[in-house]
This record gives structure tokens, sequence and C-alpha cells, in this order.
């Protein structure tokens, strides 16, 4: 037979040597020499909790079929971080695997006029995967900083630079774009607007050019509750209702045209606008769940997310597709809302809210989707931050880090290998709070150096313990200061947070 019909038997041949590299592949995932490298599409959505995704949550009062099916078809991690319980500095550490306290950020957030935070020589994710032939997008909220133009007005004759408040739009030339952005830190495509929603320049820059250049004053919104954003310069056909469905359709289109690119894989950093403030669910979000306009915005979010996995499913390319699905830190669900709303727990049971070191501050949903390697339908406690991103991708891509690069990040590949691994992703983790509080957690404890939450919830009382200890494990919702009670646990827990802070790194080398 084979010298009857040669080209016959070659074929079966290869049929055969597919069919088993896709079984070893399937079975064990990047097995040497087999698994091609993935896509990585990770998605962060803004100020969204724990408790607001249905499937983490079985009393949300949302119901989000999209992330539903997402954790069911992955692994959904129950004990995940952001870096900061504020955005600015998470999306600092996301993309640099280090923890932004150790840049020129100490507390607080960036404006949307505000310099560029990440450091000129700083090693990035999108620089880790360009170095691995990945084509490398970011599409979506940026606030990071930009390098706005200057206006010639402030320069003087011999064009040295005058003493002039740079983070005032009067000083910059906002119709032609910004000088250093996301495109001179290793993203070959930027699509993104430069900080939060509510926070002006109201503007699209593609590749740090403006998709509209003409500039009009916008005029701000400060009720309802939620429905707010700040006076400032925009683009005059800027529509903030329009933005969330804009970045799901920009990133749709990314993907297509990187999945007709066959020479190399792609990296999609997609940080959505939402459900961050203003609350603009569209008409066909708008009561649909039980906890008002923010959630239906969540449900919206949720349908774009959708809207991203449906093209990768269409496309026929979801099996080798790595998809991370995470918050940039807890809800804002104030008080007042959880009044009108009180079957509703954005932040699910952990105390607290966005920009507080209590867990409801940090703790973010965390789906990791990779049909290839991880298993369907597993949940684990783990405790991974999201300056872990770096590390990771660096295991899955064969790269190695050097010291210069994610100090502060840690591989969570074997989790994904094989979610039963009980061994430790990281030893322990810093936490940081909105007005800059540290907090430290290393197995079931969790040290905070101050009172109250370091945030907006709670100063704390003068008589209040100068610290803070919790056991996590059986007090997750952080009821009972310990700190009296255990001074040798405080003892090295502060020691041991002080010696990560002041050695610029906690991953070993």
């Amino acid at each position: 037979m084979f010298r009857t019909y040669p080209n016959l038997s070659y074929t079966l041949l290869m049929l055969l040597l597919a069919s088993s590299a896709l079984l070893i592949f399937r079975k064990n995932g990047l097995a040497e020499g087999i698994a091609p490298k993935p896509n990585v599409i990770y998605i962060l959505a803004d100020d969204l909790g724990s408790g607001d995704l249905s499937c983490l949550n079985p009393d949300s009062q949302i119901h989000t079929p999209n992330l539903d099916k997402l954790a069911s078809n992955g692994l959904a991690f129950t004990d995940a971080h952001s870096g900061s319980a504020v955005c600015t500095p998470t999306r600092y550490g996301i993309l640099t695997g280090r923890y932004a306290f150790r840049s020129r950020l100490k507390k607080g957030v960036l404006g949307g006029y505000s310099s560029m935070l990440i450091e000129k020589d700083r090693w990035t994710v999108a620089d880790l995967m360009k170095k691995a032939g990945y084509r490398t997008g970011v599409i979506g909220k940026w606030h990071l900083g930009l390098d706005w133009v200057k206006a010639d007005a402030a320069k003087d004759v011999n064009h040295a630079e005058l003493d002039i408040d740079w983070t005032k739009s009067e000083n910059l030339a906002l119709e032609k774009g910004i000088t250093v952005g996301p495109n001179d830190l290793g993203f070959d495509y930027s699509y993104i607007i430069p900080a939060s929603l509510d926070i002006p320049p109201y503007i699209y820059l593609k590749n740090g050019k403006p998709i509209d250049p003409r500039m009009t004053d916008i005029t701000g919104n400060k009720t309802p509750r939620g429905v707010f954003w700040r006076d400032g310069k925009g683009s005059q056909s800027f529509d903030l209702k329009k933005t969330l469905d804009i970045f799901g359709q920009e990133a749709k289109n990314f993907i297509v045209s990187a999945a007709g690119n066959h020479s190399k894989p792609f990296f999609l950093y997609l940080p959505l606008s939402a459900p961050h403030t203003p609350w603009l669910p569209s008409e066909a979000h708008k009561g649909r769940t039980k906890a008002g306009i923010y959630g239906d915005f969540v449900h919206h979010t949720d349908a774009v997310v959708g809207a991203v996995m449906h093209t990768l499913d269409s496309l026929g390319i979801s099996e080798n597709t790595l998809v991370i699905f995470t918050s940039d830190n807890g809800a804002d669900w104030k008080p007042g809302d959880k009044e009108i709303y009180p079957a509703h727990q954005a932040n699910y049971i952990y105390r607290g809210e966005k920009s507080d070191i209590w867990e409801g501050g940090h703790r973010v949903p965390f789906i990791v989707r990779w049909p290839a390697v991880v298993k369907e339908g597993s949940k684990v406690n783990q405790t991974i931050c999201l300056t872990d991103l770096m590390a990771t991708l660096a295991s899955v891509t064969g790269q190695k880090l050097d010291r210069n690069a994610g100090q502060d990040s840690f591989s969570f590949l074997p989790v994904l290998r094989n979610a039963s691994d009980t061994t430790p992703v990281r030893p322990s983790i810093i936490h940081h709070s909105i007005d800059g509080m540290f907090a430290i957690r290393r197995g079931k404890w969790k040290f905070i150096d101050g009172k109250g939450s370091g945030g907006w919830s709670s100063k704390g009382q003068a008589s209040d313990p100068e610290g803070q200890l919790y056991d996590i494990y059986n007090d997750p919702q952080e009821t009972s200061n310990l700190f009296a009670k255990q001074p040798e646990i405080v003892k090295e827990l502060k020691a041991l947070l002080e010696k990560q802070k002041s050695q610029g790194y906690t991953r070993p080398f």
C-alpha cells in the first residue's frame, strides 16, 4: 500500500503524529517542543469587586453569565490581590512586576496630565512579550501618566523650558498628542484614554495621536450617585457613554488582525474603563440587575468581555489563548449603597472598599482560561498578586528575568498546569492603601502597620492599638484584632515588611 499510495501514507503518518502531539499537549501543557506559545489577553476591569460576580458570590444581585462561563471553562483564584487598593499603582505593578511604592508614587493616583510613572529604562511585560516574538497591544484606560506635547507658548526664544505647571491643560498642546506613552514601553499598538473616565482630558489616543484633535470644554456631572465626571478638556466627538463599547470593539479588531498574522502570537492588555464611575450602562443593560445602575454597568462590562471571548471562539484560536480576567482593586461600594441595596455585597464578605488596606480594598476576582493547559471548573486558594503577571509570562514564554525586572513578581504557572499543586506561589505579599498605609501577609497572618483602613472607610480611633493583626484563614472579615495577643508574630511581620520595603525586591534571585 505504501508503494501504491505514497502521498496518502505520508498524510496519514503526519495526521497520526499531529494527533499524538495534541494528546501530549492537552495532557501535559507546555510540553517541551510541542506546545506553541499561546496568545495572551489580560482583561482588567476597573473597580470591580469579587462579590459582583455570580460565579464567585452565589448571593450576588448581578448576573454575570459571560464571566461565569469563563470561570466554568477555566480556573478561579479566590485569594488574589491587586498590588494596591487603587488604580494607578496597581497598573504600574501589573506592567512592571514591581510594587508601585518603589516608584515616585507613594500614595494616591495620577491625574490625566501627570507625566509617565513607569521609568524610562524599566522593563515591562510588553517588552518581555515583544522579546518573545509577540505582537503587543494595549486598548483601554491607561492611567499611568503620559508626556504630552508642550504648548509653544511655554518656551522662550531659546526653546529652554520655563517654570511651567505641566499639570494644566492650557500649557499643553492636547490636539498634538503625546511624546512618551505606551508605544515607548514595548507596545506595538495603543488605543487609550489617559486616565479614568471621570478624569480629563476626555480623548482617545491611537499610537500617541488624538483620534479627534478638535478640543472643547466638557461639562462635568455630579449627580446622581456614581454618575460622576469632572469638568475638563476633551475631543468634540468624545461620548462617555460609548467608551466601554468602543474599547470592546477595538479589542475585537485587534484580535482579528493579530490572529490573521500566523507568524507570531499576540499579547493584548485590555484595561477596561468600567465599572468605575461614571456608571453609564447602555439601554440594553438598564434594569437587568438588582444592584441599581452600578449593577447594570457591571452587567454591561460582563457583556463586553463575552463579546471578546466570542471573537476568540469564532476565530478558532481559543484552545491555545491564555485569557486572564481580574480587577485593579476592590469595588467602590460605599455604606450608602449598602443601605439601598443591602442584599448585594460588591466586595463579598470582606471588610472595607476600594482604597482600603482591609481585604475589600485589594482582594479581587481572578479568572484564567487556557483550554490547552488549564483544567476546567477549578477553584484554588493560592495567594497571588497582580504583580505576578511578569514572572508568569516569563515562564510561559521560556524566558528568565534578571535582577532589574519583575522584582516583586512570582510565577503561578505551576498552578495553571496543576490546580491541586499546594506549593505556595509566593512566601508573602505586601498590601498598600491609597493613603500609603502598608500591610504584609504571610500564610494566615496579616499585619497592618497602622490604625484604621488607610483609606476612605475609617481613620481609626485614638484608643486603637498602633497596628492590626488578623488571622485571615479563620477571620477573613478582619473582625478580631490580635495585635496585643500575638506580639511575636507582630514583631516578625513588621521586621519582614521593613526588610522587603528597604531591599527593593521580594523575588529571590
